[in-house]
């Protein structure tokens, strides 16, 4: 009798989750909670959640800890379904043994799941979030993300009151190890440090201002018919992977979707000392400013790039002189100045070196 009365409510279950993950029905499902959880638990690959937090991750077996530790301790959840789901990116470290130990002791009502990608790159490893993930919603943690405690809930809760938004950031501030340096506030939003302020906000289109991959909230449905399964700046733009959220958010928004920043959804991005220091900071700034010709020509047709080329050539061309103008030595002698000159130098760049980056893939598949 009870085998038939829990079959008879995963059925009546299916038919409200199933049919509009998106729509307000989820959240007024007549199913009570605590059988949403065993079913969940029961039927894991039938039963449809409310919200996904994915960690993407490479050998993050000494950062990965903090961030698994917090989210048992979310609050104002005890209405929703939720998942933790941790991407370990071909790790050669101790990853997995981290998740199997946190696993031993963990809340039976929050699964926590595992997945592997071997393909190393984080676009690779957050498509794989998004293919496994049993929920319209995934929210994207960094290993190096600490949220608050109401993260997950007002992540949902902005998803049920913008139903227009197709993805949407979180408020982040840094943790730093060592003290940045003077005028840091200037290149913060470069590591992913985001402060628009305490209310709602879309990003427009007009404008090139787009949420960072960490802390972001995007819908699956969203993701699913919009991104290509590869992206174009996928792998390395010089020495380290840049501009790939961009491009999963441009695609999102290009498709129709509203892209927005949730003050609400507040985290901690933990920045080792190292990451602070003059050359890592100019290693960055180089590195993103030679992705930039690939980001400002996905928001734009295909008959206006050519067009657009040169009348970008003469504003990063402006962009050096007034700088060269304002700061004269220093900016080469202040580390900031200097991050903004490389910048902005190496965007003029982009399109020369993102052209010898495609003929050196062709040549390699060639080969």
């Amino acid at each position: 009798m009870t085998h038939v009365s829990t079959a008879m409510g995963l059925r009546s279950w299916q038919r409200h989750s199933t049919s509009s993950p998106d729509s307000k029905v989820q959240a007024q499902n007549p199913i009570p909670t605590g059988l949403r959880h065993l079913f969940s638990r029961l039927f894991p690959d039938r039963v449809l959640l409310d919200f996904t937090v994915a960690i993407c991750t490479y050998n993050g077996e000494y950062r990965l800890g903090d961030v698994l530790a917090c989210l048992p301790w979310q609050i104002n959840t005890e209405d929703l379904v939720w998942e933790v789901l941790v991407i370990d990116n071909n790790s050669c470290d101790g990853t997995a043994q981290v998740v199997a130990a946190f696993r031993q002791t963990w809340p039976r009502h929050i699964p926590l799941r595992y997945g592997f990608e071997p393909k190393q790159g984080a676009s690779f490893a957050r498509q794989r979030a998004i293919e496994m993930a049993r929920s319209p919603l995934v929210g994207f943690l960094d290993d190096d993300n600490i949220p608050s405690m109401t993260w997950v809930a007002a992540a949902h809760q902005f998803s049920q009151q913008y139903p227009q938004a197709g993805a949407y950031g979180s408020r982040i501030r840094g943790d730093f190890e060592i003290n940045p340096p003077e005028h840091f506030e200037r290149i913060a939003a470069l590591l992913a440090l985001t402060e628009r302020g305490p209310h709602p906000l879309p990003y427009p289109r007009t404008q090139k201002v787009l949420p960072p991959g960490a802390g972001l909230v995007v819908r699956r449905q969203a993701w699913l018919q919009t991104v290509p399964r590869t992206l174009a700046l996928a792998g390395h733009i010089g020495s380290r992977e840049t501009g790939e959220d961009l491009e999963v958010v441009l695609y999102i928004q290009k498709a129709g979707w509203e892209i927005w920043y949730n003050p609400a959804m507040r985290l901690y991005h933990r920045i080792p000392g190292n990451r602070l220091k003059r050359e890592y900071l100019l290693l960055l700034c180089r590195n993103i400013g030679l992705s930039r010709y690939g980001t400002r020509m996905l928001s734009l047709p295909a008959w206006k790039r050519p067009l657009m080329i040169p009348l970008y050539a003469g504003n990063d061309l402006r962009k050096i002189a007034r700088h060269l103008w304002t700061y004269r030595t220093t900016a080469f002698t202040d580390t900031v100045a200097a991050c903004e000159l490389t910048l902005y130098s190496y965007s003029l760049l982009s399109p020369f070196y993102m052209l010898w980056r495609r003929l050196r893939q062709k040549t390699s598949c060639t080969n």
